[in-house]
């Protein structure tokens, strides 16, 4: 009988031990998972957002927040996994110069409470994107001489930037 108990004692041992390690297989993999969604997200919606039209009048990057957060939605919905939940938040989006802050929150299998009250484990992951380029010195007065015309300061009212 001891033998016995002993025996039903090491197997529940070993089935906790398993389904801990699979538990945090699946934290760590959904955070590594969802970090490199967001990142080539980010970096795809942004060169989606790029306004052409600003950059050959002024010579300098700008996106649409509107576009960029609709090409980040779509995109984003087409990769994710269907299993878990996710909070998607925007928390900078700036036009000029291209920079971005996005957050996202996925929820794990972990689970605390049943039913009702159920609370999940949440994976955090954030990314700050910013679209740049690397301009030669001979180009910086004809950049500064299309910043400082007349339709680009036109632009720059329309658009609400300075």
């Amino acid at each position: 009988m001891n033998k016995g108990i002993l025996a039903v004692g090491i197997i529940l041992l070993a089935l906790i031990a398993l389904n801990l390690l699979n538990v945090l297989n699946n934290y760590s993999t959904g955070s590594e998972l969802d970090y490199y969604l967001l990142k080539e997200t980010t970096d795809a919606s942004m060169v989606d957002a790029l306004d052409k039209t600003y950059f050959k009048n002024c010579g300098l990057y700008r996106i649409d927040k509107e576009k960029f957060v609709e090409s980040f939605l779509y995109r984003f919905a087409n990769n994710i996994d269907a299993s878990r939940g996710y909070t998607i938040g925007f928390y900078d989006i700036n036009e000029v110069p291209p920079r971005v802050s996005v957050k996202i929150d996925s929820l794990t299998t972990l689970s605390f409470n049943t039913g009702k009250d159920r609370q999940a484990a949440n994976i955090s992951t954030s990314y700050d994107a910013v679209l740049e380029t690397n301009y030669k010195s001979d180009m910086d007065t004809e950049i500064n001489l299309k910043i400082n015309s007349d339709k680009c300061k036109n632009l720059r009212n329309l658009y609400g930037t300075n």
